[in-house]
């Protein structure tokens, strides 16, 4: 299994980073509403740069100026296992401290990099 985190960000505005280890890079989406805990939300994900793996564990403050200035804090963190990765749908198992099951990210046909972030069935995999 792979590594995952959730990193809570107090930047221009509060989000939670959900960020995925896949391959030598964390891939990222910001999540407006958090990750649903529980099957039935259908939270905004907007896709944002790789990120280095080693910023995984990163909690701190990012200094006025530089790009996602503000604070950050791992929500949650463990492990997960992919389904499906591709550009349409990533399918994921997520194994952490707060949030279990598996999730979907579907890109929405709006021409930016946005996505639905939901928890859905077992069934569904």
């Amino acid at each position: 299994m792979r590594r995952f985190s959730i990193q809570k960000h107090d930047a221009t505005t509060l989000h939670y980073d959900l960020r995925l280890e896949y391959g030598d890079v964390l891939k990222s989406w910001a999540v407006p509403k958090g990750v649903p805990k529980k099957q039935g939300p259908k939270n905004l994900a907007i896709r944002t740069e790789d990120h280095n793996l080693e910023y995984i564990d990163f909690e701190g403050e990012i200094e006025e100026g530089k790009y996602g200035a503000g604070t950050v804090e791992v929500w949650d963190k463990g492990k997960y296992e992919l389904s499906e990765f591709g550009e349409e749908k990533v399918k994921f198992y997520l194994d952490g401290e707060k949030v279990q099951g598996n999730y979907v990210l579907i890109k929405l046909d709006d021409g930016e990099d946005n996505y639905l972030l939901m928890r859905v069935s077992d069934d569904a995999f």
